[in-house]
């Protein structure tokens, strides 16, 4: 298989990651898509360095985190804005409304964390256990834990107000 296909094939086998992490660290559908290509980019760039020590996933969340918590900071210093409409982002099957609702004011809770807070809770809610978060992060899986724990405290306290 060419190294194209295997990148592209391995890209729509977990879009559901770099769905999740643009939908944490973007305001809107055009940053969404912005972020989204951005990180495809940045996969493709490293694609080669990719030596298998991990899962793809697990090299691909922090790849993706990396370039969202940096795209983040270089958004907040320009302010500038690109819209990308010949990019489509995957879709949800089916649509349960009191589900996305509840989906969506959880987001709105997360989206107030810090960058770092946003991935620990994305990773933790995608079903990561604490040494892969550790992984992706570079965090001790003993820090993970203390700041998942804070972080979950944090997001109930809002959600009770």
């Amino acid at each position: 298989m060419q190294k194209e296909q295997q990148f592209v094939k391995l890209i729509k086998e977990h879009e559901g990651i770099l769905y999740k992490v643009t939908s944490i660290y973007s305001d809107n559908k055009a940053d969404q898509q912005d972020l989204y290509q951005e990180i495809v980019f940045n996969l493709w760039k490293s694609f080669d360095s990719f030596r298998g020590d991990s899962k793809w996933s697990t090299w691909m969340y922090r790849i993706a985190m990396n370039t969202s918590i940096t795209h983040s900071k270089k958004k907040k210093k320009s302010g500038y804005k690109v819209n990308l409409d010949h990019v489509v982002l995957r879709e949800a099957d089916a649509y349960d409304e009191t589900f996305e609702e509840q989906l969506k004011q959880l987001y709105e809770h997360i989206k107030e964390l810090n960058v770092i807070e946003k991935g620990l809770i994305l990773l933790l809610l995608e079903g990561k256990k604490y040494e892969e978060i550790a992984l992706i992060t570079g965090l001790s899986p003993t820090n993970v834990g203390t700041r998942i724990s804070r972080i979950k405290k944090k997001l109930k306290k809002q959600v009770r107000h």
